[in-house]
């Protein structure tokens, strides 16, 4: 079962990090992608694959969140330019889509990469919660 906590925790961390690796291009974002991913397949644990799948879930979903925001810049920038802005933007349309898709295949993979490393060094998710094995929550 997927633990969004850990996808969201990652995803928050490498949006944070990312806004402060503006400052070194290319180099920030590929940090920030390999932490956030990191961060969530260790808080979900269990081991490679399920790091991996956190990881992978947290990229994703900072790759589609960082095209969406593309896609909007590119939307205003039509918008200002007036009629002819609007066809421009519009035949752009299929070029941006292709950037969104694979600005977010990058960032998925580096984070599932990450995310498998963190699942790794995490095998046992109720260790770090502080809850005993042999119980479950609410009893």
């Amino acid at each position: 079962m997927t633990n969004w906590r850990a996808v969201v925790i990652g995803f928050l961390i490498a949006t944070v990090i990312g806004l402060f690796g503006i400052a070194v291009p290319g180099l920030g974002q590929l940090a920030a992608g390999l932490i956030g991913g990191f961060a969530a397949g260790y808080l979900a644990g269990g081991g490679l694959l399920r790091g991996f799948w956190h990881g992978l879930l947290a990229g994703a979903l900072g790759g589609l969140i960082a095209g969406l925001l593309i896609a909007v810049i590119v939307a205003i920038a039509g918008w200002a330019a007036g009629p002819a802005g609007g066809i421009l933007t519009g035949v752009a349309g299929l070029g941006i889509f292709a950037a969104v898709v694979l600005v977010a295949f990058v960032m998925a993979i580096e984070s599932a990469l990450a995310g498998a490393l963190g699942g790794l060094l995490n095998p046992d998710p109720d260790r770090d919660r502080g809850r005993r094995p042999d119980r479950r929550p609410y009893q």
